[in-house]
């Protein structure tokens, strides 16, 4: 998806990983919603339940461990991953442990980092998995 806004490239390799992080969270948000509208959900309660088990930390975090260990992930994205998880955010998780909130950042911090690449059928093929191991 080309954005319009702006004809300046973000270097993505040097973006910081919250950065990353922060839109890969809004690009995960729409292929979710997207996804879940094409499966016949309408309701909006409806919807936001179902969301739930898609974008929460504890899911990200299933997500990714299971990908690594699949060995999903070129080296350049294992780059990224680390980097996500070690970034500091400075807030303190609610509903979760720090551990899974750092491995969610960093399935954030990779969508993010595709997206600015351009990458779409990278992201494509992520999500596709991560969907994949939601509903297993």
């Amino acid at each position: 998806m080309k954005m319009f806004l702006s004809d300046n490239q973000i270097d993505s390799h040097q973006l910081n990983s919250l950065a990353l992080a922060y839109m890969g969270d809004a690009v995960y948000e729409m292929y979710v919603r997207h996804y879940l509208l094409q499966k016949g959900s309408v309701r909006p309660n409806q919807l936001h339940n179902q969301a739930k088990h898609y974008v929460s930390a504890k899911a990200q975090s299933a997500v990714i461990h299971k990908m690594l260990e699949e060995e999903f992930f070129s080296e350049e994205e294992q780059g990224v991953i680390r980097r996500g998880r070690n970034a500091k955010s400075g807030t303190v998780p609610k509903n979760t442990d720090v551990q899974t909130y750092r491995y969610s950042t960093a399935f954030e911090a990779l969508l993010g980092y595709h997206f600015l690449q351009n990458d779409e059928e990278r992201i494509h093929s992520i999500i596709e998995e991560a969907f994949r191991i939601i509903e297993s």
